[in-house]
C-alpha cells in the first residue's frame, strides 16, 4: 500500500511511519523522502511489499512552498533551532528578489546542513550537531527546475520551488538570504508534491485512520 500523508508540523517522518504502523498493524512500513519536523505536507508512506517502490519515489522531483525570514538565522536554519545571529536587512523590491531567485535556477551545489539526517561514518549529522560537533561535509549536486516569488514584506519572503531530490530548502533559504546581503532562516516549509503525488490528494493522519477503520470493519 502506498499512502499520501499530509505530515503535520512537529512530527518527524519516523513519527508518521510509527503511527501508520500502529494503525495498519503492517510489519514493514517506510517513507519516501524525509521531511523535517518543522515542515509539513506530502510524505509518501509505503507498507509491506510496496516499500520496494519507495526508492523510486524518494528519487523523484519535489515541490515546496517556503517562508524565509530575513535579518536573523538559527543554528538549524529553521524554527527548531536557536537564533544565533542577526544582521541588517537591505531595502528590497520584487525586481531585486526575483533576479536573485533566478540565479538559483538550474544545476546547483550545496553543502548538507549539520542538522540533517545525512550520515557521517554511520552517525546521523543532527546527532553530532546536538553535541556541538561539526564535521566536513562535501557539496552535493541538485537541480532547481522552477523558483518563483509568491510575496514579500520587509523581512519575510514567500517562494515556491520545484527541485530534484537531495535539495535542502533550508540551505537554499540561507543562500538566498546571503545573495540578498543578509541572513535568514525558514519559518515555514510545506511540501506540495513528490513525483506525481500531490498535496491536494493527501490525507491527514486522522483522515487515514478513519478511512482504514471503516474499510477494515
Amino acid at each position: 500500500m502506498i499512502i499520501n500523508i499530509d505530515k503535520p508540523t512537529g512530527w518527524s517522518s519516523f513519527d508518521v511511519v510509527k503511527k501508520i504502523k500502529n494503525i495498519t498493524r503492517h510489519k514493514k512500513v517506510g517513507h519516501g523522502g524525509t521531511l523535517d519536523p518543522f515542515a509539513s505536507g506530502v510524505l509518501i508512506i509505503g507498507t509491506e511489499s510496496d516499500t520496494k517502490k519507495l526508492t523510486k519515489i524518494t528519487n523523484s522531483d519535489k515541490a515546496y512552498v517556503a517562508k524565509l525570514e530575513l535579518g536573523k538565522t538559527t543554528n538549524t536554519l529553521d524554527t527548531e533551532g536557536e537564533i544565533i545571529y542577526s544582521e541588517e536587512i537591505p531595502k528590497l523590491d520584487s525586481i531585486k528578489i526575483k533576479s536573485i531567485l533566478n540565479k538559483f535556477l538550474g544545476k546547483q551545489k550545496q553543502k548538507p546542513p549539520m542538522y540533517s539526517a545525512k550520515k557521517h561514518k554511520g552517525v546521523r549529522l543532527y546527532k553530532l550537531a546536538r553535541k556541538n560537533i561539526e564535521v566536513e561535509r562535501s557539496y552535493s549536486d541538485f537541480v532547481v527546475h522552477k523558483i518563483e516569488l509568491l510575496d514579500f514584506t520587509k523581512n519575510v519572503i514567500s517562494f515556491i520551488v520545484e527541485c530534484s531530490k537531495g535539495t535542502y530548502v533550508r540551505v537554499l533559504g540561507k543562500d538566498i538570504a546571503k545573495q540578498l546581503n543578509t541572513v535568514g532562516y525558514l519559518t515555514a516549509l510545506k511540501r506540495t508534491r513528490v513525483g506525481n503525488y500531490l498535496l491536494s490528494d493527501s490525507l491527514t493522519i486522522n483522515a487515514f485512520q478513519n478511512k482504514w477503520k471503516s474499510s477494515n470493519h
